[in-house]
């Protein structure tokens, strides 16, 4: 046979060019042909069969076995939704191969979770562990849910879950590509991961790295899930470890961004966790990357609450270090915190003061912070909440903090002075929000200009309040502070007018601190008992009571101590 010629073989080329296409074509017709066919609602009822090559065969006992249950349902269900019965039916359908029994158990146990609140019987934990393990896809969807149900509703014994072996087949669902079955696996995980031995088990079975995955997922119940049950693992220290290999950190980190406010919050929580302990901090915070500082520093603005509150709290726990502290405040911080502040939220008041707190700790910080608009805000937040234990003790340690600065002119002409001492009037005894204010208003009573801004606001019933704060022995600190505050006062014309109403409590608190067994007390009495012997009424009080033979007491027992010191001091350098 000849060799064929140039013409030929172009001819030859195109008829083979030709069939290619018309294949091509031909392909895509059938394909687009069959996805009609498969959308059309003639197959919807029997998409279950549609799925199997075969046809499975329906045993003479299944199929008894589905009759019975048929009639229970009709007839005793109200009666013993769960009993031994039913059991044993439900074990039956669902160790079936046939899909269809299958479903009408997982379809059962859905209807449970869904429509009655009693506890599932550990019993049934057999038959959950074949229905989630099997391959149909609506047993895997149905089962799934229910045992989510069970779950959240408290039907169910959540490590008896796992020591029964349930864990396995909810990781394996973990893989499935259906967005339903990953939604529901999470839910169980995040659900299952609220005791410290479930968690364990969580990370023993290598469940974090399918978790990481579905973190990333576009579906966003997937992701609220996956997210969700981090969250809940990164309550186990040991578990946190597992997470910071396993490359978390910018997972959580990416996810701040994301545009579900859950998924941010879920997120900034399961970070605030892990920046409790101090160990993370240097895989959080690296020198050349401060994108989560930012971005949490960013997520102070935002509009839901319970995420901005997170973030504060994240920033609190990494807030370890001055220069972290440092940095927060260059970044701008200081004036979100102050909207915070304002907020109608008492979670997101909380966690904001709690940081400012943090960040007033720190000397250069101090300047800085101790702003007009701060401190108007702290003023304004103390007249407006002055019966929260939170915001007082917090505020009084800010405003002592921010004292010890060269910016406390500021600090009195704010409404800070005015809103610490009304605290006073409203706050219990025992709380330590009350140490705290009296500590601080004892502070700026040392400086004059700050005294004499708080005797502006001083009146009768302060005063009262004040000498009674003084006298009572339960809570030392208190009393000591307050008298503190009497003491600076006393030189004041409008204070001595005030004090001589309550001349008799007075002498009765001097008293007790004279012979209190704190030096700090004696010598904080003695002063006092100086000052107020300047003025007539309460010099003549004095004599009356023999606040002189107390004074000489105290003096002949500080004599005898100074005797007994040298005699020590001399044996000790002989």
């Amino acid at each position: 046979m000849g060799q064929l010629c140039g013409r030929c073989m172009q001819l030859l080329r195109d008829f083979v060019g030709f069939v290619q296409k018309m294949s091509s074509d031909l392909v895509q017709g059938i394909k687009e042909c069959l996805t009609l066919i498969s959308k059309c609602s003639c197959l919807k009822q029997n998409s279950s069969k549609n799925r199997q090559l075969y046809k499975p065969i329906l045993q003479p006992h299944e199929r008894v076995t589905a009759q019975e249950f048929l009639q229970h349902i009709e007839t005793d269900f109200e009666m013993s939704p769960l009993g031994k019965d039913p059991l044993e039916a439900l074990r039956t359908l669902s160790f079936s191969e046939n899909p269809g029994l299958q479903q009408s158990a997982a379809l059962y146990y859905l209807h449970m979770s869904q429509h009655t609140n009693i506890p599932l019987p550990v019993e049934h934990l057999e038959p959950f562990y074949a229905l989630l393990s099997s391959a149909d896809l609506e047993v895997q969807q149905m089962s799934s849910l229910s045992l989510v149900n069970f779950l959240l509703e408290g039907n169910i014994d959540k490590e008896l879950v796992v020591q029964m072996g349930l864990l396995e087949p909810v990781l394996d669902l973990l893989e499935s590509e259906d967005p339903t079955v990953q939604c529901n696996s999470c839910a169980c995980i995040m659900t299952l991961a609220v005791s410290e031995s479930n968690r364990e088990a969580i990370g023993a079975a290598r469940g974090i790295t399918p978790l990481l995955s579905l973190a990333k997922s576009y579906d966003p119940r997937v992701q609220q899930n996956a997210v969700g049950a981090i969250l809940n693992l990164t309550q186990s220290e040991k578990i946190q470890q597992v997470l910071c290999k396993e490359g978390a950190l910018p997972v959580l980190a990416l996810l701040l961004e994301s545009p579900d406010s859950e998924v941010q919050y879920y997120s900034c929580a399961a970070l605030s966790n892990l920046a409790a302990n101090v160990k993370h901090h240097k895989a959080l915070l690296r020198p050349s990357d401060r994108f989560l500082l930012q971005t949490l520093i960013s997520l102070l603005s935002s509009s839901v609450d319970k995420v901005s509150s997170q973030a504060c709290v994240c920033l609190r726990n990494l807030a370890i270090s001055a220069d972290i502290q440092a940095e927060m405040v260059a970044e701008n911080a200081l004036p979100k915190l102050c909207s915070l502040l304002a907020s109608g939220s008492e979670d997101v008041r909380h966690a904001s003061i709690a940081l400012l707190w943090i960040l007033s700790q720190h000397p250069p910080n101090q300047d800085t912070l101790a702003c007009a608009e701060l401190l108007q805000s702290l003023g304004m937040l103390l007249v407006a909440h002055k019966t929260d234990p939170v915001i007082v003790g917090h505020t009084a340690c800010i405003i002592k903090n921010l004292s010890l600065s060269k910016n406390r002119q500021r600090i009195t002409e704010s409404r800070c002075v005015e809103g610490l001492l009304r605290t006073i009037l409203l706050t219990d005894t025992q709380e330590d929000s009350l140490r705290y204010v009296t500590s601080c208003l004892a502070e700026l009573a040392k400086q004059e200009g700050a005294m004499l801004h708080m005797v502006q606001w001083m009146d009768e019933p302060l005063t009262k309040h004040l000498v009674r704060l003084a006298g009572q022995l339960e809570y030392p600190e208190p009393s000591f502070h307050a008298a503190s505050i009497i003491q600076h006062m006393i030189s004041h014309e409008k204070m001595m007018i005030l004090w001589k109403h309550h001349i008799g409590e007075i002498q009765a608190y001097l008293k007790n601190f004279l012979t209190h067994q704190e030096v700090r007390f004696q010598q904080l009495g003695i002063s006092t008992f100086c000052r107020l012997r300047a003025d007539l009424d309460f010099s003549l009080a004095f004599r009356e009571s023999q606040m002189a033979k107390l004074l000489d007491q105290v003096r002949q027992q500080t004599e005898e101590t100074q005797e007994l010191l040298r005699a020590a001091m001399c044996h000790e350098d002989s």
